[in-house]
């Protein structure tokens, strides 16, 4: 995550091609909005594709949007009218079904639909919970200076500059380069050859001893690597390494001039490191009240010990794995260990979903519009950069749905709290990076 102010600009996505080299660039909401981009689609579109995500289901036809959609490879739309808009505003460059999708926003009622009651039995229970205390545990997480100085360094990072190099590669350094895979004798295997990969020295499969061989290379070097092998990693596979460019990151000082840039009301380093510290902490916090929610739940689905039907599984699997299907664009999968995999959560989601269903009916939980215009107030007030898109945004119905489910959702866990007992637990940051206390 790259901390930045509106939408970006062409320099950070540049930096972010070269150093994290994503697989694509995705993005979403009012393309006017990224007219930047646009501006530098045929750099981008060089090495990887743009693909756009498009909630624009209002008529008209938005058609002073034909420029950006030409320039898209895929987009992916939220409903079948979003489609039609986009194949009815692409004139120049009609679209097809295959870079013009309909990603359902909405649920399916084919797919979806209501779950039978808690049976007497369960609803008996769920009832006498209110006498009977469960124990969840909420962790504190106690942040250190290794955290601050990560956070400044990924600010340091989001604000680099990237130079071109020629007096060999060091540690951390960005290689370009184009990579032949080889045989057991050391031929090369055609159709293998992989060009304009970024690797960065000491790094994944880049440590160690592959790191000692990546160091001192210029452009036009050659040298010999290995690399796990795609479907088995206790294998690897060798690689020729045909050096293009190396590029250094050159981080800049944490001075008057950073802080004027990251923020202009810090005065002094002292403050930045404390503004960092609040916001590490405010993160942690977000952090331990989702684990600590999801514990609450999982007390209560225990504590009820509901059974869901297997044929409702068995649809809410298959759907899943039809999923699976869609996004591995027709290659094989091993259908088993699909399900295997997503049984338990599919599980525990239809366990919650009848357990939730009961306690706001036992509880008469729900949320007036008074409450849905507050939060969306209070969203305002956070971000009022954004007001105007925040206010356009929850105008639509299933937009305002969104904010009430997740009211109702705060609402059932704050009513689950009062019977848990907590236990408070402090966790070292240092620990969950796996450092020796």
């Amino acid at each position: 995550i790259y901390p930045i102010s509106g939408y970006g600009n062409q320099e950070l996505l540049r930096q972010l091609m070269n150093i994290e080299k994503p697989d694509a660039i995705l993005h979403y909401t009012d393309p006017r909005f990224w007219t930047w981009l646009y501006q530098m689609e045929h750099e981008v579109r060089q090495n990887i594709p743009i693909f756009y995500y498009n909630i624009w289901d209002d008529r008209p036809t938005p058609r002073y949007n034909e420029f950006f959609y030409e320039s898209c490879d895929l987009i992916m739309n939220i409903s079948k009218q979003t489609v039609a808009m986009v194949k009815d505003a692409a004139v120049k460059k009609p679209r097809t079904d295959w870079d013009c999708t309909y990603i359902p926003h909405g649920i399916p009622e084919d797919k979806f639909y209501p779950l039978s009651e808690l049976d007497v039995n369960e609803w008996t229970e769920l009832k006498r919970f209110k006498k009977n205390m469960f124990q969840v545990q909420r962790n504190k997480f106690i942040p250190d200076d290794q955290d601050i100085n990560d956070a400044i360094d990924q600010l340091r990072r989001s604000h680099a500059r990237i130079e071109t190099v020629e007096d060999g590669a060091k540690e951390k350094d960005f290689i370009l380069c184009d990579l032949q895979k080889l045989d057991d004798s050391g031929v090369a295997i055609i159709g293998k050859k992989f060009e304009k990969q970024m690797l960065k020295v000491g790094d994944g499969s880049f440590t160690d001893d592959q790191k000692e061989q990546l160091i001192g290379l210029k452009p036009g070097d050659s040298a010999r690597i290995t690399l796990p092998d795609n479907e088995d990693k206790t294998i690897t596979n060798p690689y020729e390494l045909n050096v293009s460019k190396v590029e250094r990151e050159n981080l800049p000082a944490v001075d008057d001039d950073f802080l004027k840039l990251i923020n202009p009301e810090l005065g002094s380093v002292e403050d930045l490191r404390a503004d960092v510290l609040k916001k590490i902490n405010e993160n942690f916090e977000e952090r331990a009240r989702q684990s600590f929610e999801r514990e609450l739940s999982d007390a209560l689905i225990e504590k009820v010990g509901v059974e869901t039907p297997p044929s409702m599984v068995e649809n809410y699997l298959n759907n899943i794995l039809e999923d699976v299907k869609k996004q591995n664009n027709g290659e094989p999968i091993e259908e088993e260990k699909v399900l295997e995999t997503y049984r338990p959560s599919a599980e525990r989601n239809l366990k919650w979903y009848l357990i939730r269903k009961k306690v706001i009916s036992q509880e008469q939980i729900n949320i007036e519009r008074k409450d849905i215009d507050a939060e969306i107030e209070n969203l305002v007030s956070r971000s009022p950069n954004s007001e105007k898109e925040i206010r356009r945004f929850y105008k639509k119905p299933s937009n305002r749905q969104r904010i009430e489910d997740d009211m109702v959702e705060k609402k059932i866990l704050e009513y689950l709290n009062q019977f848990a007992k907590v236990k408070e637990v402090e966790v070292n940051t240092k620990d969950i990076r796996g450092e020796n206390k």
